[in-house]
């Protein structure tokens, strides 16, 4: 894959196919009420910073079919791309080169994580099974079965020992990343779970869902410690902790992204302004520059906020279709994302 970004092709329409891309959502509630304002602050006034000034690097070219998810490697030498073309791609994470294609699974790939040694990757698909790549090698090594439907979001363990993974099932389950076994199965919601993470020491999960809820469990007993929800019970398809473990965002199909204090089961913070009605579109937190939050939308676009103020700092216009997945470098101002325009695109900051 050439570095240098090609002129962009014009727009097209990606073919259809049933995977976390289309029949990821239940319809917009047409009738739902708008998200109460929020005032209150997530944390201590942070020291202003200069406003973001993403411009468009490298667009990366190779995948058949729109791209579910992106993540850059924890050592921030690599990013990862997944597509509905069934395979995962690696890149260089500075120069956008690519260095391999990993295929086996049998539909396709709706999400991805990095193991925290940057040297695994782990992936889940629409053909039920979550597997485990080892990337410089370029190969699967392992595949985990016992999902019922597809697998719609996988999370590595901060310690890499343990494996999350969400399905159309409507379970979340556990699995040991030495012995390949499942350890747990959490009957974990009514509809879909569309996302898993680990809290930054491993104690906790977060898993969210078209069901509305957003559960909190302790790994170790499989115990729900807390459940949050919004009065509108409407469904999300994104969560995270934040980089500190006290706070979580959160995606929902009525154009918001929210940010809660999950200690007192209160929405802080609610993020508007791109469009999201209808896929399950990510949202990330980057820290490299003040703290922002990025996330994809409908109209094509990627939107960064202030997480403190709740702006709209800067939109990045590059992609021709709904960006679904975003991810920040770990150490430097590059964001990248993806969708169903079937490319990757990667931002630099270099201000």
């Amino acid at each position: 894959m050439n570095s240098a970004p090609p002129p962009p092709p014009p727009p097209t329409t990606t073919q259809r196919r049933v995977t976390r891309f289309d029949k990821t959502s239940p319809p917009p509630r047409l009738n739902a009420k708008p998200p109460a304002p929020t005032q209150e602050p997530p944390t201590q006034e942070a020291p202003q910073h200069a406003r973001p000034e993403y411009e468009l690097k490298y667009t990366l070219r190779g995948h058949q079919a729109g791209v579910a998810g992106v993540k850059f490697s924890p050592d921030g030498k690599w990013l990862a791309s997944c597509s509905a073309d069934k395979t995962i791609k690696v890149w260089h994470a500075r120069t956008g080169k690519h260095e391999h294609t990993l295929e086996a699974h049998m539909a396709g790939v709706s999400d991805l994580d990095w193991a925290p040694d940057s040297l695994t990757l782990v992936s889940g698909s629409d053909d039920k099974t979550v597997r485990l790549w080892d990337v410089l090698a370029g190969k699967m090594w392992k595949i985990l079965k016992g999902h019922h439907n597809a697998v719609y979001t996988v999370a590595y363990s901060p310690r890499g020992t343990i494996i999350a993974s969400g399905s159309y099932d409507e379970a979340v389950r556990l699995w040991d990343v030495r012995s390949g076994r499942c350890m747990k199965t959490l009957p974990a919601h009514s509809d879909p779970v569309s996302g898993v993470h680990f809290n930054r020491d491993g104690t906790m999960i977060v898993s969210c869902s078209h069901d509305g809820l957003i559960r909190i469990w302790d790994v170790t007993t499989g115990q729900c410690l807390r459940t949050l929800v919004e009065e509108d019970n409407t469904p999300v398809t994104s969560v995270k902790f934040s980089p500190n473990g006290k706070y979580l965002l959160a995606g929902t199909l009525d154009n918001c992204v929210r940010l809660w204090d999950y200690h007192r089961g209160k929405c802080l913070k609610t993020y508007m302004g791109h469009k999201n009605e209808k896929y399950s579109i990510f949202s990330a937190f980057a820290i490299t520059k003040g703290t922002l939050v990025i996330g994809g939308s409908e109209d094509s676009d990627v939107y960064v906020w202030d997480v403190q103020s709740k702006d709209v700092v800067q939109i990045l216009i590059g992609h021709d279709d709904v960006v679904l997945g975003i991810t920040a470098h770990p150490t430097e101002n590059i964001i990248a994302s993806c969708g169903l325009d079937k490319t990757v695109k990667i931002w630099v900051d270099e201000s």
